[in-house]
């Protein structure tokens, strides 16, 4: 365990676990989250195209898009491979934005050759369930529809976008739409009824969250609607047929368990899965990249598995991008 490691956690049990404690202040948490110390830049030939005007629905968030290659410029294996990641923020479905998790986007990015699109989706409790859900689904369709194949898609997401991005393939499963190469879960929340025993029996070792939080969380996104339902907790999800998932948690979280089951769950439904448990990391260890070394390892683990599942989908030159209404901030 790194002494980087060892000081993040030291930080979030002193700073961040009591907060959790309390009852929740939107507003609140939504401000201090704003008022984020630190962003990285856009890597070396990547350009960061926001979409926040108003009509670009379902599209709202961040592209962070390859640079065309420039004419005599040495052809990469890089710009040569077609691949796009569709990321979803966590934070519990009220709270942070494409923004917040750039260490994690512009990380993959880099890493896989990867475009990645960022998706600001609709929020609770002002947009209960199904709103997120919607606009996954929305967004997936659109990335489809503009020229991008589904076998050259991965969709991303940690913490509840990593519960929204399981939910996400169920419900196109089910509604029929091809599915995407792959999945990648960090820490994915998959059950918001918290019946996972990792609730229990890891409140007091997990530096992030108390047990109880997630009780008082979940009905701000369900609504009315049953925490039980399959889209809203995947993992009372049939997985049947669901393309390969890459999934990481840490040890001592109190949400393992909704890590562990989905795991168990999807490989006795035929579903190749790779799930690896950080010993001792604190929830969405990627996060916390370039300055933990177990989060840069963890990109990188996850880059070649982005990189696998859809290697057979690379096609020199089939990049649709983003559309024109964007603005570019270049690296």
């Amino acid at each position: 365990m790194s002494w980087q490691n060892r000081l993040i956690c030291w930080y979030l049990r002193r700073y961040f676990l009591p907060a959790t404690r309390a009852p929740v202040d939107v507003a609140g948490v939504r401000a201090r989250t704003a008022q984020r110390v630190w962003s990285p830049r856009p890597p070396a030939g990547f350009d960061l195209r926001e979409r926040y005007a108003a009509g670009d629905a379902p599209l709202r968030g961040e592209w962070l898009v390859r640079r065309a290659q420039a004419p005599g410029e040495p052809r990469s294996e890089v710009r040569d491979e077609a691949r796009t990641i569709l990321y979803l923020h966590g934070g519990g479905y009220y709270f942070c934005s494409p923004q917040t998790h750039r260490a994690i986007t512009f990380g993959l990015a880099h890493r896989a050759g990867a475009d990645v699109f960022s998706l600001d989706y609709r929020l609770a409790p002002e947009h209960p369930f199904p709103a997120a859900l919607d606009d996954a689904l929305a967004a997936y369709r659109q990335l489809v529809a503009s020229g991008h194949r589904p076998a050259s898609i991965v969709i991303a997401g940690d913490s509840a976008g990593g519960g929204l991005a399981l939910a996400a393939l169920v419900a196109l499963r089910d509604a029929g739409d091809a599915l995407p190469a792959g999945a990648v879960l960090y820490s994915p929340w998959t059950d918001l009824a918290s019946t996972g025993a990792s609730i229990r029996t890891n409140d007091g070792r997990d530096p992030m969250f108390c047990g109880e939080v997630f009780a008082r969380v979940a009905p701000l996104y369900l609504g009315t609607q049953s925490a039980t339902h399959p889209y809203a907790s995947p993992v009372y999800a049939d997985l049947r047929g669901l393309p390969p998932l890459f999934i990481l948690a840490g040890s001592t979280e109190t949400l393992l368990d909704d890590t562990l089951r989905v795991a168990g769950q999807a490989r006795a439904a035929g579903v190749s899965v790779e799930c690896e448990i950080g010993p001792g990391l604190p929830h969405v260890w990627p996060i916390f990249a370039p300055f933990m070394p177990e989060a840069r390892r963890a990109l990188d683990q996850t880059a070649r598995f982005v990189r696998r599942v859809t290697g057979a989908a690379s096609v020199a030159g089939s990049r649709p991008g983003p559309q024109s209404s964007e603005t570019s901030i270049a690296s």
